[in-house]
């Protein structure tokens, strides 16, 4: 089955070329294109890819709020960032925002294409050495805190972690803080992320 893809940018002739390009690989299908914030969420709603590839300078500057919004709303759908240059701050930020991926724009078509796969996976495929190292130490995260990162990782609702292991999603959310606050995450995403790097998953 095809990795259905969706691209996000300011440009629609530099969308089409890319799309041509990324059509040419095995395993590969863009399903649609965007080219405004307001048009990422319909486009993401109509087509439903598995992977949603985006600039982190388009949609004026609300890349990262775009992809807090569709990891979001459609949690099945992963969420890959281009940037200019992959500083560890900046993979740190897109991290935060829920991105699975994030690869340099002037990457090559394999570490692109590697990277829409891991995403696909559900992996985070960002080079180890740009992200924020955390002290964790003793930490320990009780076994409901773990259990809600777990499902949070595989890409579950708030709603969806209440169902499984049947608690009411105010108390889903109370372990959700416990875990950020102990893990030092900015949001949840960003805690299983540490959470599953340091073996606490």
């Amino acid at each position: 089955m095809s990795i259905r893809i969706v691209l996000a940018g300011d440009h629609q002739l530099v969308l089409e070329a890319f799309a041509e390009t990324l059509n040419g690989v095995d395993g590969l299908e863009v399903v649609g294109l965007a080219t405004s914030y307001d048009s990422v969420q319909p486009a993401v709603e109509r087509h439903r890819p598995t992977v949603l590839l985006l600039g982190e300078s388009t949609m004026g500057g609300k890349a990262l709020r775009v992809a807090t919004d569709v990891r979001s709303r459609h949690p099945k759908c992963g969420v890959a960032l281009m940037v200019g240059a992959a500083t560890s701050s900046v993979v740190d930020r897109a991290v935060a925002a829920g991105a699975l991926g994030v690869v340099p724009k002037n990457a090559r078509l394999p570490q692109l294409v590697t990277t829409l796969m891991g995403v696909a996976g559900g992996c985070l495929t960002v080079d180890p050495s740009l992200l924020r190292p955390v002290a964790v130490g003793e930490l320990s995260l009780s076994t409901r805190e773990m259990d809600v990162l777990r499902l949070t990782a595989g890409g579950a609702t708030v709603k969806e972690i209440a169902g499984e292991l049947y608690l009411a999603a105010g108390t889903v959310r109370n372990l959700t803080s416990a875990a950020i606050k102990k893990l030092g995450g900015r949001n949840r995403f960003d805690a299983a992320r540490i959470a599953g790097e340091h073996g606490l998953l």
